[in-house]
């Protein structure tokens, strides 16, 4: 039987595939053992508290160390080698992976940053606070690029975005428009990028990469840069088209984890049509047991995230407002409101089943049509319109006249509940917040779970959970925002405990340089 054919955009991607080598760079900093262990159960605790994907902790932190270090002003030269160090010491990085080729280029672009942020301010294009953020952000993103780049990332998110982009139309808007609104939401649903990151890849679809040659070019048009970024980042129809653009990346996940583990043997797989799909099947299962732990980690982060949280909450509002009100802390319905939200965090997390056989069968259909296919199409085409028409108008009224109720239904039974349970006004407020949070983290974990289910199917009972439910997860989803943000514990972590605790690893790495020079001394 003749193999089948590849398509045109399938082959470009098998390329970059097949030429893409590891390379490993010379010339890397020797850390010690002791160092590297200090410094990465530190990180991995960092990490715990502030509630991110993983895909975007290494920009996180990068971004993290930047702050810290230009808090009383720097330059590339003094930031660079000691940002290099630390995610060196916190294994983000082998100890042979920096040279002095990617440390000047750091040191270049950190200056680069900053020569901008410099300029907007002065010119008074932005808030201080707006520039000194969207740099921080463009600035941990790039220097993230040139530490980990990705070019193989790169292709499959091109690959995905130029199948996709058929799926969606926009009636009454241009496909430009169309056409950036689907970047993001692959980059969003794919990648799995944060906003800095999404504000990154933007600015370099505008500009480029920051470079000296294109400084002044920046520099002028960065303001009309800027509201165009946020004006996309804000669109209107931005959620339904990363929702339906995220129901077909399951098979694309599997097609990629594929090309990677046979970067070798990509054709031989490819031209035996039963050796590809039974390849699929085991990629599939391997995916779906590896589910178990990434929601088992996502739990364990995710209460450890709301326990600390809370305790703060629970000790520093509702102890202090028991003390001057009753005269006294009422310990039982503070220890319910630290054990209940946990426990249902807990118990969600046993809910979340993986993927079976069914959903299998879907990706291994769409994945032959991504690949063979001329024109590959895979899901259904959504027609999207930003005006509706006027019927439509009329029942958006509505819609958005029960909205609010669902939410006042929603929390006032569980008031009502509380109420019943000797629950203080108080009590009420920080059980109710911290029940929009874990409604919010068990919604983000139940998505990791089905980050490869192609179609989720409805429950009987799905419509009545999503009433009750939705108002909750939502009002969660921006309270865990702003926690974020606002974390005390972030703030002594990070100026408090961090900085000397990252000027004691720095002093015990250079003295066991010292010991170490003076062995050798023995001869």
């Amino acid at each position: 039987m003749e193999p089948k054919k590849l398509n045109l955009y399938s082959q470009h991607l098998i390329k970059v595939f097949e030429d893409t080598k590891l390379t490993e760079l010379d010339k890397g900093a020797n850390v010690n053992p002791i160092v590297t262990e200090l410094a990465s159960w530190y990180e991995k605790i960092r990490n715990v508290i502030e509630y991110r994907e993983e895909e975007v902790i290494l920009r996180a932190s990068i971004e993290r160390v930047l702050k810290r270090k230009l808090i009383l002003g720097g330059n590339g030269k003094g930031v660079a080698t000691p940002l290099l160090r630390e995610l060196i010491w916190a294994r983000y990085f082998s100890e042979n992976s920096i040279n002095d080729e990617v440390t000047k280029r750091v040191e270049t672009t950190i200056d680069l940053h900053l020569k901008l942020r410099t300029h907007i301010v002065q010119t008074h294009q932005l808030k201080e606070s707006v520039a000194t953020k969207w740099i921080y952000q463009l600035m941990s993103s790039d220097i993230e690029n040139i530490l980990s780049p990705s070019v193989e990332k790169e292709t499959m998110q091109h690959f995905i975005f130029h199948i996709l982009k058929q799926n969606i139309a926009i009636d009454d808007d241009t496909e430009e428009t169309r056409d950036i609104q689907v970047y993001i939401a692959v980059q969003k649903a794919y990648a799995k990028n944060d906003l800095a990151l999404l504000r990154y890849n933007l600015f370099k679809q505008f500009f480029g990469e920051l470079t000296e040659e294109n400084f002044e070019t920046v520099a002028a048009s960065f303001i009309t840069c800027y509201q165009e970024i946020e004006k996309h980042l804000n669109y209107p129809l931005r959620h339904r088209i990363y929702y339906h653009t995220k129901k077909e990346i399951p098979a694309f996940l599997i097609l990629e984890d594929i090309l990677r583990s046979k970067k070798n043997a990509i054709k031989e797989l490819l031209e035996n049509e039963e050796t590809l799909n039974k390849y699929i099947l085991s990629t599939c299962q391997k995916k779906y047991n590896n589910i178990t732990g990434k929601v088992r980690r996502a739990i364990v982060r995710s209460v450890i995230f709301i326990v600390l949280s809370k305790l703060f909450f629970a000790f520093a509002i509702e102890g202090t407002y028991e003390n001057l009100v009753y005269g006294r802390i009422m310990w039982g319905t503070i220890s319910l409101n630290i054990i209940i939200p946990s426990l249902l965090m807990i118990i969600a997390g046993f809910l979340i089943k993986a993927p079976g056989h069914d959903n299998t069968q879907r990706i291994l259909k769409r994945i032959d049509t991504i690949l063979f296919k001329p024109e590959p199409q895979v899901g259904k085409r959504a027609i999207l319109r930003l005006h509706p028409p006027s019927s439509r108008s009329a029942l958006n009224i509505i819609f958005n006249i029960l909205w609010p109720l669902t939410f006042l239904l929603s929390f006032g039974l569980i008031s009502l509940i509380l109420s019943k349970l000797q629950f203080n006004i108080v009590s009420q407020g920080i059980f109710i917040f911290f029940l929009a949070i874990v409604s919010f983290l068990a919604y983000r974990i139940n998505q990791i779970a089905h980050q490869y289910t192609v179609e989720d199917n409805q429950r009987l009972l799905t419509p009545i959970i999503d009433f009750f439910f939705m108002p909750i997860a939502r009002v969660g989803r921006y309270l865990t925002e702003g926690i974020a943000q606002i974390n005390i514990f972030l703030f002594i972590l990070d100026f408090m405990i961090e900085t000397p605790f990252k000027g004691l690893v720095a002093f015990f790495e250079q003295w066991f340089l010292f010991l170490h020079a003076k062995r050798e001394d023995l001869g």
